[in-house]
């Protein structure tokens, strides 16, 4: 294990994965067929399911073998931690209405045409979704997009068991394994993970870059902009979007330190543990440092317009956590635009008295819709292009 301490001094190859090793659970081409055999009922995954089930088989959610038993689905719920001792922010569970499925079948999980692995099922039981939804959001209201997904789209059961994988989800937006993403990655050196859901805008890749020259961040690092491209919030702009969006700046800003991959990842908005959630999965994809915003993953009520979470909640967890796995935080600077400046912090902006531009998401919404020109400050031209053609 690296120690979080001394993430300046130079490593001999790249961060271990968390558990040791990179889980994979992928079968030979000559496996596939006698595996699919021993499969006896089939199960129609839903796109959530889909992006669990390449995670765990591409080992993204090392240590993990398979879905989690009641026993670590329990200790995750309550502790956010495996009974043997793992963090973990947010238990990954298999669901089905099906009360045909006995322990100890094999079951052929199927996907849009596509046989993406075998199940053998090792215990199915019915959670306490109120207390899942209480203990890892925080709150049971239905107004909390994950407290609604758990209580209206996950079904009755839920089914542990290690899976056989056969292949994976045909995506758009194409995901690479973490094998493959550590060996595009300069060994010896730190990665600092970016994380998000939206199309990037200027202040995004400000904050991004500038986080290579964070303190605890070595000299010869690079940053790793890894977007989920899974389901979201209703109201996100849908994942082909925003691929399309990451291809085209990708293609634009040529910069040797800035790598790009995407996550068959479906956010939960669970504010700190879904940040602890995307620390365990970056580590496992190679990386030191994990960019941590103000209300990463938060979301609101509709009715109040509150926060479910205050607004350094997934900062302070994601810090608490990460000595353990041997990782650090870069804080997210809070940088505006200003007409003399350029970007910089709002701490700076304040204290020189320098005029800010202001455009709110709301705004730019509208902008794009009228057809009006978008100010480069705020936005690459690039990216808008996209956007406005869908």
């Amino acid at each position: 294990m690296v120690n979080s301490n001394s993430t300046l001094s130079k490593r001999s190859g790249l961060i271990a994965p968390y558990g040791g090793e990179i889980v994979d659970l992928m079968v030979s081409e000559n496996e596939k067929e006698p595996v699919k055999e021993t499969a006896t009922k089939k199960l129609e995954c839903s796109d959530r399911n889909a992006c669990d089930i390449e995670l765990l088989t591409i080992g993204g959610f090392s240590p993990l073998k398979g879905f989690m038993q009641k026993a670590d689905y329990d200790s995750v719920v309550a502790t956010n931690r495996t009974i043997d001792g793992f963090l973990f922010g947010l238990p990954i569970v298999l669901d089905t209405d099906d009360e045909g499925f006995k322990e100890g079948e094999k079951i052929l999980l199927t996907y849009k045409n596509q046989n993406l692995a075998v199940l053998d099922i090792e215990e199915i039981w019915e959670p306490d979704k109120v207390k899942e939804a209480k203990s890892c959001y925080g709150t049971t209201s239905l107004e909390h997009p994950a407290v609604r997904m758990i209580a209206m789209e996950r079904k009755r059961f839920y089914i542990g068991g290690k899976l056989k994988g056969l292949e994976l989800p045909k995506r758009i937006f194409p995901c690479k394994t973490p094998l493959q993403v550590r060996a595009e990655l300069p060994q010896g050196e730190d990665v600092v993970a970016f994380q998000c859901r939206n199309p990037i805008h200027r202040a995004h890749y400000e904050l991004f870059t500038r986080a290579l020259h964070a303190n605890n961040v070595s000299k010869g690092a690079v940053v790793l902009v890894h977007p989920t491209c899974g389901p979201t919030q209703q109201d996100d702009i849908p994942g082909n979007i925003r691929f399309q969006s990451y291809e085209k700046l990708a293609a634009e800003v040529k910069n040797p330190r800035i790598k790009w991959s995407y996550l068959p990842y479906s956010m939960h908005m669970a504010g700190p543990r879904e940040a602890l959630q995307h620390m365990i999965i970056r580590r496992n994809y190679g990386c030191t440092h994990f960019i941590i915003g103000r209300d990463m993953a938060g979301c609101k009520s509709n009715m109040t317009g509150e926060d479910f979470y205050s607004p350094y909640a997934a900062q302070d967890f994601a810090k608490a956590c990460a000595k353990e796995l041997s990782m650090d935080t870069v804080p997210s600077l809070n940088l505006v635009y200003t007409e003399e400046e350029g970007y910089v912090s709002a701490d700076h902006a304040e204290k020189l008295g320098l005029h800010i531009k202001k455009l709110s998401g709301t705004q730019f919404r509208k902008m794009l819709r009228n057809g009006e020109d978008i100010p480069e400050w705020f936005a690459f031209k690039s990216v808008v292009e996209v956007l406005r053609a869908a």
